[in-house]
């Protein structure tokens, strides 16, 4: 008798398996979100004429407004092929990786900066989406007046193929700089759930990616301003956990009144 039941299987306990099932869901809508991303960036391709005529205008302007030059962060790079290397590893292996980490450790920790963080990405990426149909632009690597170059083909290692054979993305979609958008984005929720000074630390991961990007040749100063601007109008449009919080406890300590007359 004892023998038979150590041979039956234990069943999952139902708060696990229903654990499991959700992680593997918010894995797949994260997974599909970037997939969605990928699959949308193709549909702006064939504008290459637009894209680049865009990609003057923003230099153009950039120069109006004295934002610095961007070969002032690359020239640099180019004398030291290691840190390009370096340069170009950072923009193609840490965007996705650190971003997924990052959700995966606040599901398992933060559920509710979880939800949050995760909707913050989908609105911002949406948005990001919608400007790439509406301004393709090609990056500054791509548009001849800026005089940057392809440090990413130069040194490697190199995410993207030749522009007019490229069938994996579409390289004319510069604005926003969703590379920005997402590090910010993931700075902002780790800042937001850890304590001490040493929590501001995380606003190095944006910061970073945005002289990456730049140096890389990959995007212009107002393709990460753009992303910024965008994720704060979302966080103005989504409450964040800690709103919630109070919106819910004004409730419990406002309950409803009773209609029914004291006796």
């Amino acid at each position: 008798m004892e023998i038979a039941e150590l041979a039956v299987p234990r069943p999952v306990a139902p708060g696990r398996a229903t654990a499991l099932r959700r992680a593997a869901r918010e894995l797949l809508l994260v997974a599909t979100l970037f997939l969605l991303y990928k699959m949308a960036r193709m549909a702006v391709a064939g504008r290459v004429s637009t894209a680049l005529a865009n990609g003057e205008s923003i230099w153009h302007l950039e120069r109006l407004t004295h934002l610095p030059d961007e070969s002032a962060v690359q020239q640099p790079l180019l004398a030291y092929d290691l840190v390009a290397h370096l340069a170009n590893s950072y923009y193609a292996y840490v965007h996705f990786p650190a971003t997924v980490l990052t959700l995966v450790w606040l599901y398992l920790r933060h559920p509710a900066h979880y939800l949050w963080t995760r909707r913050v990405l989908a609105c911002l990426t949406a948005g990001a989406l919608a400007l790439h149909l509406l301004v393709p632009l090609a990056p500054p690597r791509l548009t001849a007046l800026t005089g940057l170059v392809d440090t990413g083909r130069r040194f490697g290692p190199t995410v993207y193929g030749p522009p007019d054979t490229d069938t994996l993305s579409n390289q004319y979609a510069a604005m926003p700089s969703l590379h920005v958008g997402w590090a910010l984005a993931v700075a902002v929720a780790l800042v937001a759930v850890t304590r001490g000074r040493l929590r501001w630390l995380w606003v190095a991961h944006p910061i970073v990616t945005l002289l990456v990007v730049v140096a890389t040749g990959n995007h212009y100063w107002l393709d990460g301003v753009v992303a910024a601007l965008m994720l704060g109008v979302v966080h103005l449009v989504l409450p964040t956990p800690a709103e919630r919080h109070v919106r819910d406890g004004e409730r419990d300590l406002n309950p409803p009144v009773s209609r029914t007359r004291a006796r």
